[in-house]
């Protein structure tokens, strides 16, 4: 396990076994086509945005959440090469090709993108978003585990799952670990259920707890310092994307009922549903407000305490309901998904009350992905990547 001591410094050995590893692989600068001037501006309700700025992508589209991320101004898009972007003017800061592996998800802790390296030999990288050059590596063992996964990070550990490799070289149990942000160093290991599965999980960090589902629908809840797991329960049909932990509750759809447990114990402290042969899609929490659409295209606002409605309009999509959603200003945004009629919709916060749409026009139904950084709004469809106007 090693440290990369600065931007192209020397390597300093942190304990027995570690990896050797060539040199620091330096980024390529600038450049990059597509349009590079910023512009844009929020339409009248009703009409139609232009981006501020748009670029094609290199996307492969199987990044299941985290497709785009935005680190102090820098703009960064699932794929190969991955390429760094400036959030304002679009313009390419750097450019690394064979970095990232197909699906890789922009997960971010304390600044850094860390990411399981693409030459497959169990290292797990952390990047500079600014530079794009190396700043940290270590491995979760030497030969018994199978590539490891990054599905969380925080300032102090970085959290992998990997499979357990049998005499055959297969995987039929795998681990879940902690490793040092700081020292790099394996923290801790704990390994899984006989039966659970080291991909579909989707996790999030909050505190002093790590919580993730997987694709066995269940809800998990594990200390970080430790890995002592706190509770663990079955909770029936999820989608095993996003979810929310916000005020010492998880919450999350599991088919037709929005449910929030309790972080420390599990207990279920509130759920309502939404219509018969409908379900939920993934929540989010803006500015104190659950925001959350289902498959009959309603859209709903939930103080996510109490799940007390807000809001719930049933009116306010036409076409495509949002799954992912961001807030700029006094604007909430919606993201849909498999829908050529669908996009970026724009919604007043205090009705849900639809202003505009904006679309590429490539009638690709491929799902939209949308992040904010500041008074900036990215959004990625397909191959490519755009700045949306805000207000």
């Amino acid at each position: 396990m090693i440290r990369l001591a600065g931007a192209g410094a020397g390597l300093a050995l942190l304990g027995a076994g570690a990896a050797a590893c060539g040199p620091v692989e330096e980024p390529a600068e600038g450049g990059g086509a597509g349009s590079e001037k910023p512009g844009g501006a929020a339409p009248a309700p009703g009409g139609k945005p232009k981006p501020a700025w748009q670029h094609t992508t290199t996307f492969d589209g199987l990044a299941w959440i985290s497709a785009v991320a935005v680190v102090d101004d820098v703009v960064l898009v699932s794929g190969d090469p991955l390429v760094a972007r400036d959030l304002t003017t679009g313009k390419e800061i750097w450019s690394r090709a064979e970095v990232t592996t197909p699906g890789a998800s922009m997960l971010i802790g304390d600044g850094t993108l860390y990411l399981a390296s693409a030459k497959y030999d169990g290292n797990i990288i952390g990047l500079d978003p600014k530079t794009g050059r190396d700043t940290w590596r270590s491995r979760l063992g030497d030969k018994e585990y199978s590539q490891p996964r990054v599905i969380a990070a925080d300032a102090d550990h970085v959290y992998v799952v990997a499979g357990i490799l049998d005499k055959n070289f297969r995987t039929p149990d795998n681990v879940i670990a902690a490793i040092s942000t700081g020292s790099g160093k394996v923290v801790w290991r704990e390994q899984r259920d006989h039966g659970t599965e080291e991909n579909g999980l989707t996790a999030q960090v909050s505190g002093k707890r790590l919580v993730y589902t997987d694709f066995r629908k269940n809800l998990t809840v594990r200390d970080t310092a430790t890995g002592h797991q706190v509770w663990t329960k079955k909770i029936g049909r999820t989608s095993n994307r996003g979810f929310v932990v916000h005020g010492g509750l998880v919450i999350i759809a599991t088919g037709e009922r929005m449910r929030a447990f309790d972080l420390e114990t599990g207990a279920e402290r509130w759920s309502f549903a939404t219509e018969k042969y409908s379900w939920f899609n993934d929540p989010a929490v803006l500015d104190g407000v659950l925001y959350v659409s289902d498959t009959v295209h309603a859209l709903w606002a939930v103080d996510p305490a109490t799940g007390k409605r807000h809001w719930h309009n049933k009116e306010s999509l036409d076409v495509a309901a949002p799954w992912q959603f961001a807030k700029v200003g006094d604007v909430l945004y919606g993201a849909t998904e498999f829908d050529k009629n669908g996009g970026v919709h724009a919604f007043d916060p205090a009705d849900g009350k639809l202003l505009w749409t904006y679309n590429d026009g490539s009638g690709d139904i491929d799902r939209w992905y949308l992040t904010s950084g500041g008074k900036h709004l990215v959004a990625v469809h397909a191959k490519k990547v755009s700045a949306l106007p805000v207000g």
